[in-house]
Formats: structure tokens, C-alpha cells, sequence
């Protein structure tokens, strides 16, 4: 019997993971901040950052879920110590990726306008969604790779690598962002919003050779895909499918909060931006212990060690839960000042502030459904966490909004339909786990 895992070996995954998680969603909380302080178009300008950053995040968490299916098998054959048997496994994923990457950032841009017009976007804002996104979606095939690279890494418990290419990005991507959005007097010109996109496309490149790096000199995978399609790419692609459908599901409540917002006027979206993308951040925060879950009950998995898994369970819950009321509280305390941080304009702050507080208390029942997501995403459980999802979105979340909207609830009804979907994805992934577990247990 192996002894409890500890807070600090918990952390040692937990923290890489969310400064590398968080890294991500400064790429574009950095866009909102700085567009969001434009001399001309801000309000436009901010709008269309919060709808293409959250059309992006939606499609590159559909996407992303591979990484979550290789970071699966690579840490149950981890915790078998079998590694040696998915040496190929890895780099057909990579090429596999590549290609989607590329599929999704030709047909994506060519689809671009009619994509943000059923957003609600228009005029000024649907071009300047256009633009900006044709820009960002180069960034596909680079993300898709460093997303599948990530997941290889978690898989062989290390979040470290992953954290330094991705705060190094980050870091990139802020100064980039002030010169080419600003432009430097007579030496770059202001790029605006354009500038905006090519600052976060340089920072993917370079995260991806970063990414690179790490996984040749660190990892026993290469780049051989071998003569025979691997035995476990139909499992990989079966668990990719199910995550794929699964985050298909969540992106359609993202894509029908926001195309409510738009519809209630420009000050609407805009609060609506910043305040889904506050959720992001604390969710890609979150998501630190959640991916420490993954790759541990992964690693469980492969040692069938149950009694273990339950009690990481309780641990990594209690702990995610106590953080989350620390965010909360410190969010509270600078409640002012963070809506003035992505926008000057009073109507758009007002808004934002008068739902602000749903968002923050909303936090400890996220990091429930994160930590559980996290552990059955490493056991492999693509089809619970399908389902969980479709009920919770087409039961909970849309019949709240369609209510909401109904008696006028405007924005306070679609965060009251958010809080609803949590916690509908929560609590009976707890229960199934502890159940499931105490089975297990006993036929051992």
C-alpha cells in the first residue's frame, strides 16, 4: 500500500499546471485590457476580442480534449509501466492533430463572417471580429500540436514543462501586445486590434518549439509513426470523440449565453466579454488541481489502487474548494477596480458590476465539476462525462435562460443559468465517483 499522496505532491503537478493554464487565458484577457482602452472603437473593439476569444476557446476546447485522451493512456501505461508500448501511439496523435489543425483553419476563416453573424455581431463589430480572427486561427495547427505535446507530458506526471512554455509565451505576448497595439512613434505603427492577433500568434510559435524541445530531450517519444497504425488510436479516437462531443455540448451554452448578450445591446456583450473571460481565468485557475486528478487517477488506474484515488478525491476537493474562497474573497475586496482594469466606459462597468458577484460565488461549485471532470477524464470515462453534459446544458442551462430572458433577466439570468449547468455537472459526478470507487474497493 502506498502512502497518501501529500498537499505538496498534489501541488507539484497542481501549480505548474495552473500558471500554465492561466498563461492561456491571459493570451486573452490581454487583448480585452489593452482594446478595451482604445482611444477610438473601444466598445466595438472589446466586443468583437470577447466574442472571437470565446468562439476560439469553445473550438480549442472541443479540440483540446485530445490531449485529455493521450494524457489518459500515456499515464495508465505510466502507472503500468508500460510505456514502451505506445511509442508510436504519441506521434500519430501529433500528425492527427496537425491535420485537424489545419482542416479547422481553412474552413473556420472561410466560414469566418457567417460564423460571428450568428453571434449577433454586426456592422463595425462583425468586421472587426473578421479580422481578428482571420488572424488568430492561424494559430491552429500550432496549438493543436502544443496541446497534444501538454497532454503527453501530464500523462508522464510532469506539468512543468508545460508551465514553462506557457508562461514564456504569455510573458511574450504582453509585450508584443502593448507595441504592436499601440505601435511605437515612428519606429512601428499602431496595429490596433490587428496587432492584438499577430502578438498572440508569434507567442503560440514560440511555445511550440518550446514545447518541442522538451518533448525530444525529456520524453521517450520521438516523431516515428511507424509502418502500422497503432492498436490503441481507435480507443484514443473513440475517447477523443466523446470529449469532442462533450465539449461540443458545453461551447453550445458559451455560443447561446453570448449570442443572448449581443442581442440586449453593445454594453451588454462587452460586460458579457469580460466577464466570461474572468470566468475562464478562474476556471483555467481551477483547472490546475483538475489536471493534477487527471494525470494521478490515471497513474491509480494503471496500479489499481483505489483506496488511494478516493482519498486524492477528498483531498484535492478540499483543497480546490479552500482556493477558490480565496480568489472569491481577494476578487471582492478589488471589485471596483478589476472592471477598470479591461474598460473605461461607465455604462459597460455598471453592467459588468451588477453581476459581477453571481460569477465570483458561483467559484467553489465550479471546482467541483472541474476536480471530477479531472478524474474521470484520467479514468478514460469519456461517455459519463458526455452525458453529464448534454443533460446538464439542454435541461438545466437553456430552459433557465429561455425562463431568464422571458421575465427580462437579461444578463443576471444568463449567469443564473451558468449556475444551474454547474452545478448540475458537479454533485452527481461526486456521487458516481465515491460510488464507483467504494465498488472497486470491494471486489478487490
Amino acid at each position: 500500500m502506498h502512502e497518501r499522496i501529500t498537499f505538496k505532491q498534489i501541488n507539484q503537478l497542481a501549480i505548474p499546471a495552473i500558471l500554465s493554464g492561466i498563461s492561456e487565458s491571459v493570451i486573452t484577457l490581454t487583448d480585452i485590457a489593452m482594446v478595451g482602452h482604445l482611444e477610438v472603437h473601444a466598445i466595438e473593439s472589446l466586443a468583437a476580442v470577447g466574442l472571437v476569444g470565446s468562439f476560439l476557446s469553445g473550438l480549442l476546447w472541443i479540440l483540446g480534449q485530445t490531449k485529455t485522451s493521450i494524457s489518459s493512456l500515456v499515464s495508465q501505461h505510466y502507472g503500468a509501466k508500460e510505456l514502451d508500448k505506445i511509442k508510436t501511439l504519441v506521434p500519430q496523435a501529433l500528425l492527427i492533430n496537425c491535420i485537424i489543425g489545419f482542416m479547422l483553419l481553412f474552413t473556420t476563416v472561410y466560414f469566418a463572417f457567417p460564423i460571428f453573424k450568428l453571434y449577433n455581431a454586426s456592422n463595425l463589430i462583425l468586421s472587426y471580429c473578421v479580422d481578428y480572427y482571420s488572424i488568430r486561427a492561424i494559430g491552429f495547427p500550432l496549438t493543436l500540436i502544443s496541446l497534444t505535446l501538454f497532454g503527453t507530458f501530464r500523462g508522464l506526471q510532469n506539468t512543468v514543462w508545460a508551465m514553462r512554455c506557457g508562461v514564456t509565451a504569455a510573458v511574450i505576448h504582453v509585450i508584443l501586445n502593448y507595441i504592436l497595439i499601440y505601435g511605437i512613434n515612428g519606429v512601428i505603427p499602431a496595429l490596433y486590434l490587428k496587432g492584438a492577433a499577430y502578438s498572440s500568434l508569434i507567442a503560440q510559435a514560440i511555445m511550440v518549439i518550446m514545447a518541442i524541445y522538451y518533448y525530444i530531450k525529456h520524453t521517450p517519444f520521438r516523431f516515428n509513426i511507424g509502418t502500422k497504425i497503432h492498436p490503441l488510436i481507435k480507443p484514443y479516437l473513440t475517447l477523443s470523440f466523446n470529449f469532442i462531443l462533450r465539449t461540443a455540448t458545453l461551447n453550445v451554452a458559451f455560443f447561446v449565453a453570448n449570442s443572448y448578450a449581443t442581442g440586449y445591446g453593445g454594453k451588454y456583450i462587452a460586460a458579457q466579454s469580460i466577464l466570461m473571460n474572468i470566468w475562464l481565468f478562474f476556471s483555467f485557475f481551477m483547472d490546475g488541481y483538475a489536471g493534477a486528478g487527471n494525470a494521478m487517477a490515471g497513474r491509480l488506474i494503471g496500479e489499481k489502487n483505489y483506496n488511494q484515488l478516493i482519498l486524492l478525491s477528498k483531498d484535492i476537493s478540499k483543497y480546490s474548494v479552500i482556493i477558490a474562497g480565496i480568489l472569491v474573497f481577494i476578487s471582492f475586496i478589488f471589485y471596483q477596480p478589476i472592471g477598470m482594469l479591461f474598460n473605461k466606459n461607465n455604462e459597460v462597468l455598471e453592467v459588468f458590476k451588477s453581476v459581477f458577484w453571481i460569477v465570483l460565488l458561483l467559484q467553489p461549485i465550479n471546482t467541483i465539476a472541474y476536480i471530477f471532470d479531472g478524474f474521470f477524464k484520467g479514468m478514460g470515462d469519456a461517455k459519463l462525462l458526455r452525458n453529464n453534459l448534454i443533460i446538464s446544458t439542454f435541461l438545466g442551462f437553456i430552459p433557465t435562460l429561455i425562463i431568464s430572458d422571458y421575465f427580462g433577466l437579461q444578463l443576471y439570468g444568463i449567469w443564473m443559468a451558468f449556475g444551474i449547468w454547474m452545478f448540475l455537472r458537479s454533485f452527481p459526478l461526486m456521487y458516481i465517483f465515491n460510488q464507483r470507487m467504494k465498488e472497486k474497493i470491494s471486489i478487490q
